[in-house]
């Protein structure tokens, strides 16, 4: 059966994975692009972006996992965008422009489903009022031999992860202090004990986590 895996999570030091405060212009709240900083000079990053080079030491070596034998996507309404309630806006297309970086199917958990929303490059956005068990089958169905990547937000993943639903989780923990915004590590107390932990710090700071399940 495919894994279901979580890669380049970032959350800072008080284990909170966004900021306070989403807007069209803020994704991340008060947070901004602090929790990101180790991610933007990567090779991997910048290959995401169309540009050339980029940094390949250990941050890269690890971001770059995060697309390899992925078939299909799940997330968060609030990743894909910053509406709340019933849909005002089906203009809205993410914050990614015409062609996501998905490449996959993505299936964007919300009580307001709205019609499927195929973009450049492969990625089609389906709207979906699921709970963490039916889309993962949806997704499954999708992505084939494939595997499934659970992109966020912290509400997604810790949901994913209280239903021990996830095989693969990568966290960068990001040496600055948020003091509010979403945490990921509420109500998963024990969690290590399903999974086989290691870890490794970069230069930039940041120590990625790996938890893998046996």
């Amino acid at each position: 059966m495919s894994r279901v895996r979580v890669h380049n999570f970032s959350v800072s030091v008080d284990g909170f994975a966004t900021g306070e405060g989403q807007g069209l212009d803020t994704p991340f709240g008060h947070a901004g692009s602090r929790l990101h900083q180790w991610f933007f000079p990567t090779r991997t990053f910048q290959r995401m972006q169309g540009n050339p080079g980029g940094s390949t030491g250990v941050d890269d070596a690890i971001a770059g996992t995060w697309a390899v034998g992925i078939g299909a996507e799940i997330m968060g309404r609030n990743k894909f965008g910053a509406q709340r309630g019933p849909w005002e806006d089906d203009d809205w297309e993410g914050w990614w422009g015409p062609n996501p970086p998905f490449h996959t199917p993505v299936f964007v958990l919300t009580h307001h489903p709205r019609p499927s929303l195929e973009m450049e490059g492969g990625t089609t956005f389906h709207f979906i009022d699921a709970t963490p068990r039916d889309a993962l089958r949806q997704a499954r169905e999708a992505a084939g031999d494939l595997d499934v990547r659970i992109g966020g937000g912290p509400t997604t993943v810790r949901e994913f992860l209280a239903a021990d639903l996830v095989d693969h989780l990568h966290v960068a923990v990001v040496p600055i202090v948020l003091g509010r915004g979403e945490r990921l590590w509420d109500g998963l107390e024990g969690l290590e004990g399903r999974f086989e932990t290691e870890s490794v710090t970069s230069p930039s700071g940041v120590t990625h986590m790996t938890f893998t399940r046996p």
